[in-house]
């Protein structure tokens, strides 16, 4: 089956550093597609969204000029100060570069922000809107106390598309992750919201994350979501702190067992090329 991988990065050091791989001994090296392209090739993946790393004006523009040379790449999510006022001119300045056809999304380091009610901002909305408005779908990249923010936050727009990241990153204590799953059901009443099965092998780094956590994870994304707004993202290089592409690949099949053949094409490609609008 071919598949499309939703979510995976690219970075040259020598350009720019990754401050949040301070701390992160694998990951501090560049990484670009000759780096990915074996795996890609062994696993069938045959199309890929390249994602932002780093909340600066200059890596979107490098991202569609490489999306613009490399046929794999078939989709960029990119960043833009989205309480900017201004947010709809940046947009059209991004479309207007070379590879601005394949800008498909945005994204924000919502992780990192002190407000955990940033979303509700009236700014930040009206960002967002402006992101709805021209086509573009955002990735929601926040945390499990982020959630309750996130759920107002696609209430609020639902005319835009949106998408968790990394399930909503899933907290290994116990306690905290009976709010996850409570906050996870809740956004998935959304109809405006799809959910990327990604970045769970590595919740735990360094410590391994157990067969039961991966599988009670993903049986609670499957309960809200369901196959058909779910889709797979390797989260790589990330996911090398404590697997290899394959071994992610293969786990993302074992994690998800007795989907029908059509579920199982929507999950690994359908959903991803509808919801951001590849062109394949």
């Amino acid at each position: 089956m071919a598949c499309v991988d939703a979510h995976h990065h690219f970075w040259d050091l020598s350009v720019r550093d990754q401050p949040w791989t301070i701390g992160l001994a694998p990951l501090r090296r560049s990484f670009g597609i000759d780096d990915l392209r074996p795996a890609l090739r062994l696993n069938n993946i045959t199309a890929t969204v390249l994602v932002q790393t780093v909340t600066v004006p200059e890596e979107t523009p490098e991202l569609l000029a490489l999306a613009a040379a490399e046929p794999l790449v078939a989709g960029v999510v990119g960043w833009v100060e989205l309480d900017s006022p201004d947010v709809a001119d940046r947009l059209a300045e991004l479309r207007a570069l070379p590879g601005g056809d394949t800008l498909v999304g945005l994204r924000h380091q919502l992780q990192q922000e002190p407000d955990p009610r940033w979303l509700c901002r009236p700014e930040v909305r009206a960002g967002l809107a402006a992101v709805g408005a021209a086509g573009l779908a955002y990735d929601l990249l926040v945390t499990a106390e982020q959630l309750p923010a996130a759920i107002q936050t696609v209430r609020a727009l639902p005319e835009v598309r949106f998408v968790l990241d990394h399930a909503g990153n899933p907290p290994v204590h116990p306690v905290a992750e009976i709010a996850w799953r409570r906050d996870v059901l809740e956004l998935a009443r959304a109809e405006n919201v799809t959910v990327k099965l990604s970045g769970l092998l590595t919740r735990a780094y360094p410590a391994p994350v157990s067969a039961y956590h991966l599988r009670s994870w993903t049986d609670a994304l499957l309960a809200g979501f369901g196959p058909n707004r779910m889709m797979f993202g390797s989260d790589w290089p990330v996911c090398t702190l404590s697997a290899s592409y394959d071994a992610v690949y293969r786990c993302a099949q074992v994690i998800t067992p007795g989907l029908s053949a059509a579920e199982r094409q929507a999950l690994f490609a359908g959903v991803a090329t509808r919801f951001y609008g590849l062109i394949l």
